[in-house]
């Protein structure tokens, strides 16, 4: 089975308003990501998604588009589906980086794969080694500390067990902000913050210490990426466990994690990873140097959602039992552009065992969103 054809469409789709996302990068309030289709010349369809977004990975919905359509499809088209490895060689020696819409391209790989053989995408990995509901935690925008508060409160309501705080926008806030839902939610509860990479180093100290009778079980991405001799010194000085996110996105970056003992567990997820395979790689490099990774979220829609879950359902070192992570993408936007959207309720998300990633895309609502010009 080979690559006919491959579609890169941009799509735009609001966030609902109470679940607007603030961090130390800024406002989300909009989605603008790239779906695209790829065809087999079997006239199978398999679907992903590139969920860029540029004060993160750097990568724009134009930017996504142009390089799927423009660069990748023209070396892809021919190639067969069956050699995974040989397709992200090609994406990877025409491009560097551009995690997103790599990854985007190796979902709609592994779901034409799957539906052919009539097998979900974890079957084809390898097998479930986990249920197909997982627990989340909840990431929470970097609001006024009484609305933090309120809608920590209002999640723990719903189920959730471990609520993660935003913080990065400015010390005061975030110390307010991280006392304020600690207060909000009991000591019964878990919590963890997580900066993406908004503080400097004084300042992490600085909201540390002050926060430091709050129980906080992870701090997530306290320094800026790159900052791997700081975080390991930040790390050894506070005693603080350290998730790492933004500092980790390919082999190289997490040996260098590892190397340097900058941190107690790694977020991981395909998008930020280039693919599938590629995360379930870095899982693995983590596994031998016995350091737990979670999932990570971009806020996905469905077709992302469903490839996480896939690997999360699938690979052992994605500890989610220990260290919740997210999967809870879809839940943040106004619809879905899937007929069979993701179960969530509450704190549950559960993948169906279908062939594939799972998901069948809405294509008359995708056009309907389509990002004109």
């Amino acid at each position: 089975m080979k690559i006919a054809a491959i579609e890169a469409i941009p799509v735009r789709i609001p966030l609902i308003e109470e679940r607007r996302m603030v961090t130390a990068l800024g406002r989300h309030d909009i989605s603008e990501f790239v779906i695209v289709r790829l065809t087999t010349d079997t006239g199978l369809v398999g679907v992903g998604e590139a969920t860029v977004t540029p004060r993160w990975s750097g990568e724009t919905v134009w930017g996504a588009q142009a390089i799927i359509a423009r660069l990748f499809a023209p070396l892809l088209v021919g190639c067969d589906l069956d050699d995974l490895p040989a397709i992200d060689s090609r994406m990877d020696l025409a491009a560097i980086d551009n995690w997103f819409a790599k990854s985007a391209i190796e979902m709609a790989c592994w779901d034409a794969l799957g539906k052919a053989a009539g097998r979900p995408v974890y079957a084809l990995l390898g097998g479930a080694v986990r249920p197909l509901t997982i627990r989340n935690r909840f990431s929470l925008g970097a609001y006024a500390p009484d609305v933090a508060a309120q809608r920590a409160c209002e999640r723990v309501a719903a189920g959730f067990t471990t609520i993660k705080v935003k913080v990065g926008t400015g010390p005061e806030l975030d110390v307010q902000r991280v006392q304020a839902v600690r207060e909000a939610i009991g000591p019964q509860h878990h919590l963890t913050i997580d900066a993406n990479g908004g503080w400097d180093d004084a300042q992490a100290r600085y909201c540390l210490q002050r926060i430091a009778d709050c129980n906080v079980e992870l701090v997530e991405q306290p320094l800026p990426r790159g900052s791997y001799a700081d975080l390991r010194k930040l790390r050894r000085d506070t005693g603080i466990r350290v998730l790492a996110d933004e500092s980790c996105f390919d082999d190289v970056q997490l040996r260098e994690l590892l190397l340097q003992d900058c941190c107690d567990a790694v977020t991981l997820y395909p998008g930020k990873q280039g693919g599938i395979a590629k995360a379930r790689r870095l899982a693995a490099i983590a596994a031998d140097a016995g350091v737990p990774c979670t999932i990570g979220s971009n806020l996905e829609w469905d077709i992302g959602a469903a490839a996480m879950m896939q690997f999360v359902v699938a690979t052992p070192n994605v500890q989610i039992e220990q260290i919740p992570g997210d999967c809870l993408g879809p839940s943040y936007h106004a619809f879905s552009i899937v007929r069979d959207p993701l179960k969530i309720e509450g704190a549950f998300t559960t993948l169906r065992p279908e062939p594939g990633l799972g998901v069948e895309v809405d294509w008359d609502q995708v056009e309907r969103h389509r990002i004109q010009g």
